[in-house]
């Protein structure tokens, strides 16, 4: 037996994801999959969900359970959940039944929250992958950000089995980076400021890059540089023409011709991309062998 989720209010970046699409940048496509990879393994791991689940941000979330029953694991920043206008732990596990109503509405942190199902979500893979691409226009729910009047299949749903939730110590302090492919671009002076001078995350910012503000001046004298067009990865830090430093993230473009200072660690990109629009944050260098044993550190 089947269960049928209705959405009945969704935020203009709810998206249905999945680890994501791998091996085909290649193709112009990048890998998509959560903003927040952590946070949404954890969800999966409160339900023992199945691959794929919906990526939600501030704007918040509500479904109703239409027929059915089935587990829903959540997690992700600091955000309030209702099963049937009561407040649920957060992070945590619920089981729906038919009728039950189930929102999000945003708490005290976090740009991105996750929900997890017990059951296999009945969708086409797309290049072996359920992940939304909003760049691409594929995976997910045609393509695209899921609206009101969507509903979602999940084939043998399950109730939610009651797991313990470990406890865990998130990083803090500065965001951790590599240096960039292009870093010797820039003067010495421009690179030291870059790692003492604070940065503001602006209100520009999506699946694909997090603009930030760049009050101190770090690169405000910089040159508009034309390079060749190369491959891009999640966390990179390129500087635009007109000196605005952009950190691409999950849906990035596959290539870019702007000169990228810095790459956020692999073990820092879901902290970073959990920072609200005016949160400042400052960088530190740390080398690639370092980042790859954080990155192992990280793994379960």
């Amino acid at each position: 037996m089947s269960a049928i989720i209705a959405v009945t209010r969704a935020g203009p970046l709810t998206s249905v994801q999945d680890e994501g699409r791998f091996g085909q940048l290649r193709h112009g496509i990048s890998a998509s999959g959560p903003m927040d990879g952590a946070s949404y393994r954890l969800a999966g791991a409160l339900v023992g969900a199945e691959p794929g689940g919906v990526e939600f941000t501030t704007a918040g979330l509500a479904l109703r359970l239409q027929s059915g029953t089935c587990g829903v694991g959540m997690a992700g920043g600091s955000f309030v959940a209702r099963h049937n206008g009561a407040i649920v732990e957060w992070p945590g596990a619920i089981t729906l039944a038919a009728g039950d109503e189930f929102s999000i509405t945003p708490g005290a942190a976090g740009n991105y929250g996750y929900l997890r199902f017990a059951g296999k979500l009945v969708l086409p893979a797309m290049m072996g992958s359920l992940a939304t691409s909003s760049r691409a226009r594929l995976g997910g729910v045609a393509g695209r950000a899921l609206q009101v009047g969507d509903v979602l299949e999940l084939a043998e749903p399950r109730a939610a089995a009651p797991q313990a939730i470990a406890a865990t110590t998130e990083a803090e302090g500065p965001i951790r980076f590599v240096w960039g492919l292009h870093a010797e671009l820039f003067p010495a002076q421009t690179r030291q400021q870059f790692v003492e001078t604070g940065f503001t995350v602006s209100r520009q910012l999506d699946r694909m890059g997090v603009r930030l503000e760049d009050d101190g001046g770090v690169f405000a004298g910089a040159n508009s540089l034309s390079l060749v067009s190369d491959a891009i990865v999640p966390g990179d830090i390129q500087i635009l023409g007109d000196g605005t430093p952009i950190v691409l993230m999950r849906d990035h473009q596959p290539t870019g011709g702007y000169p990228r200072i810095a790459t956020i660690i692999s073990a820092d990109v879901d902290r970073f991309a959990q920072l609200r629009p005016g949160s400042d944050l400052a960088f530190a260098p740390v080398s690639v062998a370092h980042a790859q044993q954080l990155l192992r550190n990280q793994a379960p």
